[in-house]
């Protein structure tokens, strides 16, 4: 899929607009209590922006632009949240919670960089999730449960929505095929990371490309990821098939956290050692904060897949630019 929009020939939507925002209310009312009790996550408040200084906002790929502003009776420079990776680990400790136990929280970010197509906006709306572990459980064999635990809970949800609404009829692979983004690479070598994600996903349904965030033999990455939430050995992208864009959507961005010795090493491979000015950088290196998995799941591209949308704009409201609103109108389609 490029960066425009497209609609699908002979796309249309299955649900009226009234009829897909009550839609869109069950799916995150049914999934993020079911995500909550598979994973033993409680709900909590979370921050919508934060101070600059903090060190708290997500990096993502480092290059990415935060909305920032003036607080005027704060008298500092405050950020619009990216997410909330680095903020829920601190959480956890501030909090008490202890090994198995765990937090999600609905969270809106702003990622003014984002490019715009069918699956990408700049408003980001999604259940961010941090959970304590041990020591002993940072291998792939638990990511891989928990990856499980998520797919469960999806296709739990997509079963309740094909009850209430049987016009939908989505189906979702419930095995999800594991697979690292290097191996892919192995594979498809004369394939683009998203064609690799295309290719494998069409084959196995639901697929889990761990891995990423890296430099692959090629030289090339995977994909970009900050540093210093993921250890790039123990991380992956949830993704999904979409019928109705013929295309793998990506659900989730998850992973094991760093712990001292990962996030060391990654901060000097991307030259950011002086990251260490930072508490929360500080508390992982001197061991004060917990070992942890988590994550982020788009809402609005849940709905998409199981309300059989074609345009991320169709299950929440942003700011479009003129060129995707002309294609849209011309389909017939119509932007929440």
């Amino acid at each position: 899929m490029g960066n425009k929009t497209f609609i699908p020939d002979g796309y249309k939507s299955l649900l009226t607009l009234r009829e897909t925002q009550q839609a869109i209310k069950y799916i995150k009312d049914i999934f993020q209590q079911t995500l909550a009790s598979f994973l033993v996550l409680d709900r909590v408040t979370a921050p919508l922006i934060v101070t600059a200084d903090s060190g708290i906002n997500d990096d993502l790929n480092g290059v990415e632009r935060k909305v920032d502003f003036f607080v005027g009776s704060a008298g500092c420079e405050a950020e619009i949240v990216q997410s909330l990776a680095k903020w829920k680990r601190l959480a956890l400790y501030r909090y008490g919670y202890r090994r198995g136990e765990g937090i999600y929280t609905d969270m809106n970010a702003v990622r003014r960089d984002d490019e715009e197509n069918n699956t990408h906006s700049v408003f980001v709306d999604q259940w961010d999730w941090e959970k304590v572990i041990g020591k002993s459980d940072r291998t792939e064999e638990y990511l891989k449960d928990t990856v499980g635990s998520i797919v469960k809970a999806v296709a739990y949800t997509n079963r309740k929505v094909g009850l209430r609404y049987p016009v939908l009829d989505v189906h979702i692979e419930e095995t999800p095929f594991f697979v690292s983004a290097q191996e892919l690479e192995d594979r498809y070598p004369e394939l683009s990371p998203k064609e690799r994600e295309r290719t494998v996903c069409r084959e196995h349904g639901t697929v889990f490309v761990s891995g990423i965030g890296g430099t692959l033999k090629s030289g090339n990455k995977h994909d970009g990821r900050a540093p210093d939430y993921d250890d790039w050995s123990l991380n992956g992208d949830l993704l999904f098939w979409d019928e109705t864009l013929d295309d793998a959507l990506e659900i989730s961005s998850m992973g094991i956290r760093v712990d001292a010795d990962a996030l060391d090493r990654q901060l000097k491979i991307c030259n950011v050692s002086d990251r260490y000015k930072y508490a929360y950088h500080a508390m992982i290196r001197d061991g004060t904060l917990p070992y942890t998995a988590g994550g982020g799941i788009g809402q609005s591209r849940l709905c998409m897949l199981m309300l059989k949308k074609a345009h991320i704009g169709e299950v929440q409201v942003s700011v479009w630019s003129k060129y995707t609103s002309d294609v849209c109108a011309a389909h017939g389609v119509e932007l929440l």
